[in-house]
């Protein structure tokens, strides 16, 4: 029988330093061809639509994440890992904690890969499940000694600053503005619901990196042109995905569209990634496909080592 995984197996099994290691080796393996990783699909529903993004790790595994959007208040994800040689599947996830780790595992990856070395401080723009996965990973990969949170609820703000405390051992705070919590900051991740811009990329310190989790399209977008303007070093996961949007992410248009670099590219040493301290660095987070499938892979390796 697959092994099934809901969303506390997942917290309980998947450490941030496995899953940055995780979407490490995911990223290089799309680079080398190894991963299979097609854009994701829609099929059109009344009211909604079901979302497939699949991947294949040739001669391994193949599997699929599916999602909806029709807002239902119990509506789950699911992940399903096929055996590569006899198509039996092997496990199946359901619920958002899987994906929500594999996003802020590809964050960490790109904060490795491109922040400064010495970076040790956080602002982040968002209080919910995808802002707290970029600073678990971040934190995993450097040693942070502040996060400041802003969030257009203060509870929620406040909350989060509270769980990064006690779940990170990092003092955080919150703060007013998004303004307030980018500026000066080594590190800034925007990961909110909003569609239009919540940051000016002036208040960015020079030599900042920047993850953008949230919406990203030329008709809706948490950041705007500015901060691609400023951005000296422009990433993506997945170069394909980030071409296939419609209508297409602004980091796609043609004005930006060749300087786009892949990070599994970066991390393989094509293409540079950050070549001075004082660089603006910004990764834009597209969801490169069978990552999910990747990781619920690794999640059956650390749950039933051989």
């Amino acid at each position: 029988m697959p092994l099934l995984f809901a969303d506390p197996e997942v917290s309980a099994a998947l450490d941030a330093p496995t899953t940055v290691a995780a979407m490490r080796d995911a990223l290089r393996a799309a680079h080398e061809g190894r991963l299979v990783a097609p854009p994701r699909t829609a099929a059109a529903l009344d009211g909604g639509r079901m979302v497939l993004t699949a991947g294949h790790l040739v001669g391994e595994w193949y599997g699929y994440r599916s999602y909806d959007t029709f807002g239902h208040p119990e509506s789950e994800q699911v992940v399903v890992l096929h055996d590569g040689r006899t198509g039996a599947v092997r496990a199946v996830a359901v619920g958002e904690e899987l994906g929500s780790r594999r996003t802020g595992g590809l964050g960490g990856v790109a904060v490795d890969a491109l922040a400064r070395p010495d970076a040790a401080t956080l602002g982040v723009v968002g209080s919910g499940r995808q802002a707290w996965t970029q600073v678990w990973a971040a934190a995993a990969v450097r040693p942070l000694r502040e996060v400041t949170v802003h969030s257009r609820s203060a509870a929620r703000r406040e909350a989060f600053a509270a769980r990064v405390r006690a779940e990170l051992g990092v003092p955080a705070r919150a703060v007013g503005s998004a303004g307030a919590a980018v500026a000066g900051r080594d590190v800034v991740v925007l990961a909110t619901t909003s569609t239009t811009p919540v940051l000016d990329a002036a208040d960015l310190a020079p030599g900042a990196h920047v993850n953008a989790v949230g919406f990203k399209q030329v008709d809706r977008h948490e950041f705007g042109a500015d901060l691609l303007d400023r951005a000296d070093v422009l990433v993506t996961d997945s170069p394909a995905q980030a071409t296939a949007y419609a209508p297409p992410m602004l980091a796609a248009l043609p004005s930006y569209a060749g300087r786009l670099r892949d990070l599994g590219a970066v991390l393989a040493g094509a293409v540079p990634g950050r070549t001075a301290a004082d660089q603006v660095s910004v990764f834009c987070s597209t969801g490169l496909a069978g990552t999910e499938v990747f990781l619920l892979d690794r999640l059956v390796r650390v749950a039933i080592p051989a």
